[in-house]
């Protein structure tokens, strides 16, 4: 079997004759439906894209690695146009930032603490249920859940001190 063409059989089909969606393509995509629209839900969607891909132009990304994250912008089909935009795009932001944390262990702002908090206050909640039960019951979930609380925060702020001292942090919205 021989090799594949591009579309007019010139030249064989490469890496570089595909058609990848590139950063400042993506950009300005996103730039577009921010001043197409007025719903506020969207623009932060919109902004937050965009925020996001204005962190990953001022990084020092290998080629490699930029053509990896283009190709992953092009997987999510942004302009495919699709009934339910703005669901599709949260749904692809998502996945974007999963991609971006997967594969190059970058967080959002805030990231461990949110996940600290979470947490830690079930275990708070278990906590204060088991032993602090001997008061009041809605007293000692009170006290478990707020001890939890800071907890998770203390340990979800300095993990994310931590990654910011890294540079692994994406400074968005």
């Amino acid at each position: 079997m021989g090799l594949a063409c591009n579309i007019f059989c010139f030249e064989p089909l490469t890496r570089k004759t595909l058609t990848i969606m590139k950063l400042q393509e993506a950009y300005n995509f996103f730039e577009s439906l921010k001043t197409e629209t007025i719903k506020k839900s969207e623009i932060k969607v919109y902004e937050k894209f965009l925020h996001i891909l204005t962190e990953l132009k001022s990084r020092g990304f290998s080629e490699d690695e930029i053509q990896s994250i283009e190709a992953e912008l092009d997987s999510l089909n942004l302009d495919s146009n699709p009934e339910n935009g703005i669901k599709y795009f949260k749904i692809a932001l998502r996945k974007f930032e999963k991609y971006l944390k997967d594969t190059f262990s970058l967080i959002s702002k805030g990231h461990f603490t949110n996940i600290g908090i979470g947490l830690v206050s079930s275990f708070g909640i278990l906590f204060g249920i088991v032993f602090l039960s001997s008061w009041e019951r809605s007293l000692g979930i009170s006290l478990g859940l707020i001890i939890g609380m800071l907890i998770g925060l203390t340990i979800g702020r300095s993990m994310d001190a931590k990654a910011k001292s890294e540079d692994r942090v994406l400074d968005h919205l």
